[in-house]
């Protein structure tokens, strides 16, 4: 029996983004996340007794600032090395964008597999054979699996593989590849990287995305690590266990107001969600994104008073445990108890002002906004317009909603005061 970790997607030393607008961020935590879930992932490995390690692409991301990220690598894998456990390492299309990844001696201990043209590799001391190739650009498009070597005999055959698995949506089509394909191929485990959620596609064969060691904003949320891989005498695939690595757990939670008639029932039912979040976090830094919900009569204030909400969750989750949770931002997703079309009969103004509200795009900038931007120079006019017009379906809706709101409770509220 033997035993090994499947990582990919570290990432190591990824920027932050979007933190700057936050004073309260918990800056310095986030910024070296990266480097303490590859240190959990030494400790790991060490600590479970594997035989190798396994790294399926995306080590880095993109050019390092300096060479201290190498040399944080270097560090790692010293540990490794002086445990005598071997690190088998694929480059994927971040590590390719990097220019001084190529100048740093990497530790004895770690193989990289070349970027031409696959590679086998042996284990020395098991029998197990390794069989991958890195990225050679940022961008490959052809199928690397298809001239991926024939299965060793008689050995326990690893593929290493940075791919587009079936083609998933909202993923740059690198290196695609098919699961039939890959089951067909007589592997008998693919390590596969470049997807961020962990999955285990097949079994015997194995066909397995660790997900990425460290979640980095608010959409790769949830537990991140790798997994523990045993193998039994027969040379079968009989356990794959996950490892939650990451320090810094991202979590998008939603609170239903549909039922909240007040303020301070809303600020109890956050800080009941809160508390349920943080239960979840296992002493992690918890990073929330709050969503309220639901049809409410409190949905024009939480648009009208949305940064005082926001400083009111904020201090919510300090009081919780300062420490420990941080709110990243606060969406309101509510919707109005109003009735649009009873407006819409008091006056011919009012009925005018909803018929222009309803005909409303949020693709469209108004005519004077749009004749002003195109007067900007190219790249300028590009970053104003992306500033300005909702990149998707759901920011498209987020902007409709918070129009609607201002205008109705305008309305309501100029009609409660005649």
């Amino acid at each position: 029996m033997f035993k090994f970790l499947h990582a990919a997607d570290i990432h190591l030393d990824s920027p932050l983004t979007g933190l700057s607008q936050h004073d309260e961020a918990p800056t310095e935590t986030i910024r070296v996340a990266t480097r303490s879930a590859l240190t959990r992932l030494v400790d790991s490995a060490i600590d479970e007794g594997v035989d190798f390690v396994l790294i399926a692409g995306d080590l880095y991301d993109g050019d390092w600032k300096d060479f201290s990220t190498g040399i944080s690598f270097n560090n790692e894998m010293r540990r490794l090395d002086a445990q005598q456990i071997p690190v088998y390492l694929i480059y994927g299309n971040h590590d390719a964008e990097s220019r001084v990844t190529k100048s740093l001696q990497l530790q004895d201990n770690v193989h990289v597999f070349p970027t031409q043209e696959p590679e086998t590799v042996h284990h020395p001391s098991l029998p197990v054979s390794l069989h991958g190739q890195g990225f050679a650009t940022q961008s490959v498009s052809e199928n690397l699996a298809e001239n991926y070597p024939q299965p060793s005999g008689n050995r326990y055959n690893i593929g290493l593989l940075h791919t587009n698995l079936g083609d998933r949506e909202g993923h740059g089509n690198y290196a695609p590849s098919s699961l039939s394909q890959l089951v067909a191929h007589g592997y008998d485990y693919w390590a596969l990287g470049h997807i961020h959620i962990r999955e285990i596609h097949h079994e015997n064969p194995h066909v397995v995305y660790p997900g990425n060691t460290q979640g980095r904003h608010v959409k790769e949320t949830g537990p991140k690590g790798c997994y523990l891989v045993t193998v039994d005498d027969d040379l079968k695939t009989c356990q794959c266990d996950f490892i939650a690595l990451d320090t810094v757990r991202w979590e998008n939670a939603r609170v239903d107001c549909s039922d909240l008639v007040s303020e301070h029932a809303l600020l109890d039912a956050i800080r009941i969600q809160l508390n349920k979040s943080l239960a979840k976090s296992d002493g992690r830094l918890l990073a929330v994104r709050l969503t309220l919900t639901g049809h409410t009569g409190l949905h024009e204030l939480l648009h009208a008073e949305h940064s005082r909400l926001r400083a009111e969750c904020q201090n919510i989750a300090l009081d919780i445990d300062p420490e420990l949770i941080w709110i990243e931002d606060v969406r309101v997703r509510t919707r109005t108890l109003i009735n649009p079309e009873d407006l819409a009969k008091q006056d011919a103004l009012t009925a005018f002002v909803l018929d222009a509200l309803k005909a409303f795009d949020p693709n469209k900038l108004p005519s004077s906004v749009d004749t002003l931007v195109k007067k900007l120079p190219a790249e300028a006019s590009r970053a104003l317009r992306k500033s300005l017009e909702p990149q998707n379906e759901q920011e498209r809706e987020a902007m409709r909603g918070e129009i609607s709101a201002i205008v109705l409770q305008a309305i309501a509220t100029s009609n409660s005061t005649e």
